[in-house]
């Protein structure tokens, strides 16, 4: 495989979406994954490009022979990062980005080891919490669960080994150039 599979991953209200993204834009041949999912299709979206809309029987037949990097169950819906479609991009010489959470990250290093993992930090614990209270989208019970979650979701991450590079976003721009020159530091050395 010539291309480059690339691991996003933070707690929430990191920005790690904002950098994801960043980089998907600035990077030659980036491309975000496109997930499998059970949930259905909403208004706008469209099948095999916001995701693959597949029904549940199938999702765990794919699941069940291997066919996905990783999966994932949200209340009762099915996600999974399908392995032929990201397999198929590397050979095309694409950077592919994954944006999962540590759990996906452990999974799919473990059957892609050649993947490059990169943790989003924030400045601090305080930092975070300030974050998901300036968002305004939720009542402080579910923002002290969240933060409890993201706490728990660094320590993960640190012990996992999935990751190669923990970034602090303590500066957006900076935080992002770091993340571009990481990945086309080590898709050079992929080649």
């Amino acid at each position: 495989m010539s291309g480059l599979l690339v691991i996003f991953s933070g707690p929430s209200g990191v920005g790690k979406t904002t950098i994801t993204r960043a980089v998907i834009e600035r990077v030659r041949n980036a491309q975000l994954s496109v997930s499998a999912t059970t949930r259905p299709i909403r208004e706008k979206e469209r099948d095999g490009v916001d995701y693959f809309f597949v029904e549940k029987d199938e999702f765990r037949a794919m699941e069940a022979s291997g066919e996905m990097l990783e999966t994932a169950r949200v209340f009762d819906n099915f996600y999974g990062t399908p392995a032929g479609w990201v397999r198929n991009r590397l050979d095309e010489g694409k950077v592919v980005v994954l944006e999962i959470d540590v759990q996906g990250a452990i999974l799919v290093r473990r059957r892609m080891p050649e993947a490059f993992g990169v943790f989003i930090l924030p400045p601090s614990e305080e930092s975070l919490l300030e974050r998901l209270r300036a968002r305004k989208r939720e009542p402080e019970d579910v923002i002290q669960r969240r933060f409890a979650e993201a706490q728990h979701e660094i320590a993960a991450a640190r012990s996992s080994g999935a990751y190669d590079l923990f970034i602090t976003n303590d500066d957006l721009d900076r935080a992002i150039d770091e993340a571009v020159g990481a990945v086309e530091s080590k898709r050079v050395e992929n080649v």
